[in-house]
Formats: C-alpha cells, sequence, structure tokens
C-alpha cells in the first residue's frame, strides 16, 4: 500500500474513531455544534461559512473525505433507527448491516496502516460504539428503561476509549477534548432517537441538522489535528 493510501487510512480511521461516543443531557451536544446549527441562521449563510472554511483547512481534500464519513455513519444509524420505530425488520437489517460494513472497511484500513493488531483495536472500538447504539435504540422503542440506560453508560464508557486511543494516535489530539465532542456526539445519538420515537418530525429535523453540523466540526478538528501531524502527507 502506498505512503497516501497509509494516511488516507489513518484519516479514515479517526474520522469514524471519533464516532464512537456517548451522551451527556442533549444541551450539551447543543452546545458542542456550530453557532449555525444553534442560532437558526439561513441554510446559504450556513454553507457559504462550511466552504470558506473548507478553503481555509490546511488539507481540504482529507477534509472532505473525513466529512464524507462521519456523514456516512450518522446517516445510516438515523436509517436503522427510523426503521426500527416503523416496524420495517428488512431495512432495519440493511441499515446495520452497512454501518458495519463500513465500519469493517476503516478496521481494513487502519490494519493496512498499524498493522493487523491495530486494525483488530479499531473494528472492537468501533464495534462497542455500534453495538451501544444499537442497543440503545432497540431499548428505546421496547420501553424498556434500564435497558436503555445501561446502552447509554457503554457508550459513555466506549466514548473514554475511543478519545484514549485518539490522543495516542496523534498527540495533537487532547484526550479530554476528543472526550468531550464524542460525549456530545453520543448525545445527538440519544436525542435523535426519542425524538423519531416520540414522532416528532419538527424536533428530530432540527436535531438531525445539529448532528450533522458536529459531524463537520469534528471531522474538521481530526482533519487539521492529522494534518499537523503529516504536513507533508495530508492534502
Amino acid at each position: 500500500m502506498s505512503t497516501s493510501l497509509h494516511l488516507l487510512g489513518l484519516a479514515v480511521a479517526l474520522a469514524l474513531a471519533g464516532c464512537s461516543q456517548a451522551t451527556p443531557p442533549a444541551d450539551s451536544a447543543e452546545a458542542a455544534a456550530p453557532a449555525h446549527a444553534m442560532t437558526g441562521a439561513p441554510a446559504d449563510s450556513a454553507t457559504a461559512a462550511d466552504a470558506d472554511a473548507a478553503a481555509a483547512a490546511p488539507a481540504p481534500q482529507l477534509q472532505a473525505a473525513m466529512r464524507d464519513l462521519w456523514h456516512g455513519h450518522i446517516v445510516h444509524a438515523r436509517d436503522y433507527a427510523l426503521a426500527v420505530h416503523a416496524g420495517n425488520d428488512a431495512d432495519a437489517k440493511a441499515a446495520a448491516d452497512a454501518v458495519v460494513d463500513n465500519a469493517r472497511q476503516i478496521s481494513d484500513a487502519v490494519g493496512g496502516f498499524y498493522g493487523q493488531a491495530g486494525g483488530d483495536q479499531m473494528m472492537t472500538l468501533l464495534g462497542g460504539h455500534w453495538g451501544a447504539v444499537k442497543a440503545m435504540t432497540d431499548a428505546s422503542a421496547a420501553h424498556d428503561e434500564a435497558a436503555a440506560a445501561k446502552a447509554i453508560d457503554d457508550l459513555n464508557a466506549n466514548a473514554g476509549a475511543i478519545a484514549k486511543f485518539l490522543a495516542g494516535a496523534n498527540p495533537n489530539l487532547p484526550e479530554d477534548t476528543v472526550q468531550g465532542l464524542l460525549l456530545a456526539h453520543g448525545a445527538h445519538h440519544v436525542q435523535q432517537v426519542k425524538l423519531i420515537l416520540a414522532d416528532d418530525t419538527a424536533g428530530e429535523a432540527a436535531e438531525w441538522e445539529a448532528m450533522q453540523s458536529h459531524m463537520d466540526a469534528i471531522a474538521d478538528a481530526l482533519a487539521a489535528a492529522i494534518a499537523k501531524q503529516f504536513p507533508d502527507k495530508a492534502s
């Protein structure tokens, strides 16, 4: 595998690894989202701001790739929640399989950079994140509050493990900061599931916008850290 592909594998891994995290209160998730998602700024203004940020990024191609990966994760997880709420087992299975397939591809990329052990570790971490999100979704749909609470605890614990992994992989990613971002990401998952199950279409639409904005914030932070770590390789 070429050096550029190795770097892409690392970028992909770091991007989706960050996707693995847990759940503080919903207001914490909102606080972590970019300002335009919380203030109701016009969508075209937000788009223009995002375009300016991308143009100023130290590695715009890496940033764009990481954003795509983050959005893929939350799209599949959202599809799963919607299918579970609709009682569509076939669609739920397809969405869950998509999340796992994506995680497996990321883990294979990490294995190409870190070796088999690194790839296996990434798959374990990503599996822990998705396992907790899926369990929380299933338990919430079944009105099993105890099981849902257990799943959220698992999300929070997994957040710490992924933050530690990312901080160890990149000295430009402080563990506490990364954990906070991942906890907010997990909070978005929990809040979104609650809104879907409550048939709160308007509320879920607003949460979805905030969730996507927060994904961009995480992806951009990781891309910048990787570019700083590998200034001669990131593009």
